[in-house]
């Protein structure tokens, strides 16, 4: 049994076929309802994240939107913010739209999400590239994330029907190249996530309601042609700060939460052995930019660390000397991801990577492999994570990603 923050409302979970009910007492009736998250976001008794992590991470609402969604990048370790630009820069670092060499692009992606869990969680991903000219671009993407279905009931176990909970986010993003090297890039982004079955909560003083905000990114990307070994070769750099936004709500006049504000930053070195052979090395950080929790006594008070109940502003620059731990648990909060590409004359990829992420702050670790084949102007991509079955929730998770390519730029 737990409590919802800002409401003091009880909950308590039990996914579908792990059957998830939630308590709800006002006045003299008692109802039982569904709400499958709390803005805390914990899908399971097991104190899992939506994105994966345990119950240490720092907690933020719609934690979806820092998931990976394509193939390419999720058999690189979740690495994507440097490597050579695809459609599918419209998440990783939209700047490199502008490097594009096709006219327009377009990929779709699927992944069964945490179904150790819950058997019919999913995340899709719909990406959209067009050039403008040599030097500007637009993107968009649409992303949507499948909560599964839930068997709602009454306090006498009789049934009301089903409730599917879901989220999605809307893109647009705008690239622009500087010189022969160097692109900037923003972009727009609206959330909405709908989590409670409103019908349930009638009558209390604070109706549940989905949450709806608004969010930017801004990011750059540079990259540079070199001699190393002997051999022809591309240093990119990039860099992301994604989900700056507002704050999100789920009920009229209750707690609101940060948006997962996210720096990412990463490096990438192509080289290209010969005519028909390539190989690119790749690692990004990420750290979150939102406030670390305090901790705090029984009453409340704060023992260590400071208040997370600050402005977004504020919380981003308060990220990096917030921590409780101090310097030793900033350092904790970035997570790792090395990845590396061998591509055989750009029509086939073999792939591999690892993620890390500090046990204090999420806990997830794992490797990740992948395939891919392009053949004329459509690529198909795959990718698997292999993590241990008995500690993470992320085990055996699946991507698959079918892009094409058509158009040449003006």
């Amino acid at each position: 049994m737990y409590t919802k923050p800002g409401t003091e409302l009880p909950y308590l979970y039990q996914p579908k076929k792990l059957n998830l009910l939630m308590r709800f007492s006002y006045f003299k009736n008692v109802f039982i309802f569904i709400l499958f998250l709390l803005p805390s976001l914990v899908i399971a008794q097991s104190g899992v994240n939506t994105n994966g992590s345990n119950g240490t991470a720092i907690p933020t609402a719609v934690p979806f939107l820092n998931i990976s969604p394509d193939s390419r990048s999720g058999a690189m370790g979740d690495a994507g913010v440097a490597i050579s630009p695809d459609v599918n820069a419209n998440f990783w670092n939209p700047s490199k739209l502008a490097f594009l060499e096709d006219q327009n692009a377009v990929s779709l992606s699927y992944s069964p999400w945490l179904r150790n869990l819950v058997p019919d969680v999913s995340l899709s991903y719909l990406s959209y590239a067009h050039k403008i000219d040599d030097r500007n671009a637009i993107g968009a993407s649409l992303r949507y994330f499948n909560l599964g279905t839930f068997q709602l009931v009454d306090a006498s176990q009789n049934n009301q029907g089903v409730y599917r909970p879901s989220e999605f986010s809307i893109d647009f993003s705008f690239a622009r190249k500087f010189g022969e090297g160097f692109s900037l890039g923003l972009t727009g982004r609206y959330i909405h996530s709908n989590l409670s079955n409103q019908s349930f909560s009638s009558g209390s003083s604070l109706q549940t309601q989905a949450g709806n905000a608004f969010a930017a990114d801004v990011s750059l990307y540079y990259k540079k042609q070199m001699n190393e070994f002997g051999t022809d070769a591309t240093f990119a750099f990039g860099t992301n700060i994604s989900n700056i936004g507002t704050k999100i709500s789920y009920s009229n006049g209750g707690t609101q939460y940060f948006l997962p504000t996210n720096l990412k930053i990463g490096a990438a070195n192509t080289w290209d052995i010969d005519k028909y052979n390539e190989v690119t090395l790749t690692l990004d950080l990420n750290k979150l930019l939102v406030p670390t929790p305090p901790i705090t006594d029984a009453s409340g008070n704060i023992i260590q660390g400071v208040s997370d109940n600050v402005s977004v502003p504020a919380g981003i620059f308060g990220s990096f000397t917030d921590a409780p731990g101090g310097f030793k648990e900033e350092l904790q909060e970035i997570t790792f991801s090395p990845g590396i590409e061998y591509t055989y004359n750009k029509l086939f990829a073999l792939r591999a990577g690892y993620f890390y992420e500090n046990a204090n702050q999420g806990g997830r670790q794992y490797v990740t492999l992948g395939v891919g084949l392009k053949y004329n102007d459509y690529s198909f991509d795959f990718s698997y994570l292999a993590a241990s079955q008995q500690n993470s929730p992320l085990a055996n998770t699946l991507r698959f990603s079918l892009s094409a390519n058509f158009g040449s730029v003006k």
